[in-house]
């Protein structure tokens, strides 16, 4: 009768790699590519306030560029809804200059430069009307220009992810499997009073 040899563990680490490459793999394939463009504002003061001042308010228009009262007024100029900006566009500004990266992702390049641009402008718009009142206005620095190139991960390199947690999740396995009992008969060596009567007998 033919017995199956088990396999040895180091196949799971095998199986683990091989099938998370091939998953990550097909991610990688059938997700369409996605491109980001960023527009850039800058905060400048005028003749009665000073940087730091700008700095301070750079931090909060930061803030306030993805909310509501903002894209409610991109939307027009980027032609997609409010919805659409809130999932595609980000803000983030720096701790040392009064600068505001406005980004936006889309499946189309030019569709995510339109959306940066559109949030950029409604942001510069919004800041004009309360600048005698802060006395920063924020100017647009750098325009957003449709992007040449993806920005989400190859197929190549979400192979290579999928096969790296393919090949973590097998070693985990590995060690968190139940361990086997051995079987067999142990040999007893008999009390000291077993032994004595042993002894009497013979």
């Amino acid at each position: 009768m033919m017995t199956v040899k088990r396999l040895p563990l180091w196949s799971l680490i095998l199986a683990g790699v091989l099938l998370g490459g091939l998953a990550g793999g097909l991610y990688g394939v059938l997700k369409p590519p996605q491109y980001s463009a960023t527009s850039y504002v800058i905060a400048v003061p005028d003749e009665k306030s000073d940087p730091q001042t700008a700095l301070g308010f750079a931090q909060a228009y930061g803030r306030v560029a993805t909310q509501i009262a903002v894209l409610g007024d991109a939307q027009v100029w980027a032609g997609v809804p409010v919805k659409v900006l809130q999932d595609s566009v980000t803000a983030q500004t720096s701790p040392d200059a009064p600068m505001i990266a406005v980004s936006a992702t889309s499946a189309r390049p030019s569709e995510a430069a339109d959306m940066a641009n559109a949030v950029a402008r409604a942001l510069t718009v919004d800041a004009g009307h309360t600048q005698d009142s802060t006395q920063v206005k924020l100017l647009q620095f750098s325009r957003a220009v449709k992007p040449t190139g993806p920005s989400s991960l190859s197929p190549v390199v979400t192979a290579l992810v999928g096969a790296s947690a393919g090949g973590l999740l097998g070693g985990l396995v590995i060690l968190v499997r139940p361990r086997r009992e051995r079987t067999g008969t142990t040999a007893t060596v008999p009390g000291p009073a077993v032994a004595a009567d042993l002894h009497g007998s013979v």
